[in-house]
């Protein structure tokens, strides 16, 4: 019997005692998972880029970076649900295709119907996106060939400029036109993970977290700043 993966989903709002009612919320639900809570959209900038995640319940209003703005300059976006006490920004936020509008203070009622509209439409992409059926290789091309790379077979993955390359367990380097953030989409998030500007790695070949390395094999491969703390929350759960 298939098992229906749960929504995750963060809170990034400034406010301690907003977060804390959302993630109350949350906790009733139990097709909702808690990735984690931010006080500003930097803090959850790390997260958004290293794991897979599905729901965002992001405040407009916050003293760095308004929530407009932070979801304006993010390429990878998730399904997002906007929660403030200003009821005036309702149209801007609806021209950036946000699911809902929930004005503070947030009811239980009024959060689940925000979180059922999410819903729907995380199914309806997960149902035209195929993913159930998720292929073990990638394809790749490269000095005027086509390879079926095994994602098993990667060790990791180095961009520099326009091209990456493909590091292999049996010793082989790969190079192609290609770029992280368009690997970054294609790679399933459940195993693979960006831990630097620079560096995509397979989340089981991680065997040594050493300072601000992590060891795949015998090579050091660095952790963006911006990235530690999405890193260490996905290689050491719990």
């Amino acid at each position: 019997m298939s098992t229906v993966p749960k929504i995750r989903c963060i809170i990034v709002d400034d406010e301690e005692l907003a977060r804390a009612l959302i993630k109350e919320y949350v906790s009733k639900i139990p097709s909702l998972e808690l990735v984690g809570t931010y006080k500003n959209p930097l803090e959850a900038l790390g997260v958004l880029r290293a794991e897979q995640i599905d729901l965002m319940f992001l405040d407009i209003q916050m003293p760095e970076l308004t929530g407009i703005q932070f979801l304006k300059s993010l390429e990878k976006k998730p399904v997002v649900i906007f929660t403030t006490a200003y009821p005036e920004y309702a149209l801007e936020g609806y021209e950036l295709d946000v699911v809902d509008y929930l004005v503070k203070p947030v009811s239980i009622e009024r959060f689940l119907h925000g979180v059922n509209k999410a819903t729907k439409i995380l199914h309806n992409k997960t149902d035209n996106s195929g993913t159930t059926n998720q292929p073990d290789f990638i394809v790749v091309h490269a000095d005027h060939k086509i390879y079926r790379l095994l994602l098993a077979d990667i060790l990791y993955i180095e961009g520099l400029r326009e091209y990456v390359s493909y590091f292999t367990s049996d010793g082989k380097r790969i190079i192609a036109l290609e770029s992280l953030k368009k690997l970054e989409e294609i790679l399933p998030p459940n195993m693979f993970m960006r831990v630097h500007k620079s560096y995509i790695v397979p989340i089981n070949r991680v065997r040594v977290i050493e300072g601000n390395m992590v060891m795949v094999e015998k090579k050091g491969i660095p952790i963006g700043a911006s990235y530690k703390e999405a890193t260490l929350k996905a290689l050491m759960p719990g």
